[in-house]
């Protein structure tokens, strides 16, 4: 079995090739939806050898969940630089679900392939814990520009303010499973999102 490489091992430009396949994974997916990006076209397109695609990426999941951790990490970088300015904690952690689904939704065939792989456990994801942590910290007033990165604050991953806010990502997840079923449309997402919020972070 071929073993993923670890990102914080690499060369530069191992990094950089890294990024190019990436890249290139998520341009043919937003022309034809996940299903064209098979990995020998990502390796023709790329440049890289298909074995040395598959030392990065063991499986086309694996490069799937790297597309979208790019958009989370575009999320979280445009809500550390625009922050939610809602009055209340569950109105700051709705806007940050709600500008997840819309990135999600921009490449729904993306979306879907990630979802399936959080229900079916295909591949090890933390993108309920991400999404998570910056609800947590949007909703606690934790967030600042010198809070990202390295410098971001100590999450008590089992606090009852964290658990709660963990309920909210679940509940955004399955809202998303509705989206992508055509059974919600994000207005309907968005004033459940708003019920649930005020429910569960109530004593932020």
């Amino acid at each position: 079995m071929a073993v993923q490489a670890p990102i914080g091992t690499m060369s530069r430009s191992q990094t950089q090739r890294r990024k190019r396949i990436v890249q290139t994974a998520a341009a043919l997916a937003v022309r034809g939806g996940v299903e064209a990006m098979q990995m020998r076209s990502v390796a023709e397109r790329a440049g890289v050898a298909l074995g040395t695609l598959y030392r990065y990426f063991p499986s086309k999941m694996d490069l799937v969940v790297a597309v979208v951790t790019e958009e989370l990490d575009l999320l979280e970088g445009g809500i550390v630089r625009r922050p939610p300015t809602a009055d209340t904690p569950a109105g700051r952690a709705v806007d940050v679900l709600l500008r997840a689904t819309r990135g999600l939704m921009r490449e729904p065939e993306l979306a879907d392939a990630l979802v399936r792989s959080l229900i079916m456990a295909e591949v090890k994801i933390e993108l309920d814990v991400r999404i998570t942590d910056l609800v947590w910290r949007v909703a606690t007033g934790s967030l600042a520009v010198e809070d990202a990165g390295e410098d971001a604050p100590d999450i008590d991953r089992e606090g009852v303010d964290y658990v709660l806010a963990g309920s909210l990502t679940s509940v955004w997840i399955f809202e998303l499973v509705e989206v992508l079923k055509g059974r919600r449309d994000v207005d309907e997402v968005e004033r459940r999102l708003h019920v649930a919020a005020e429910r569960l972070l109530a004593s932020f």
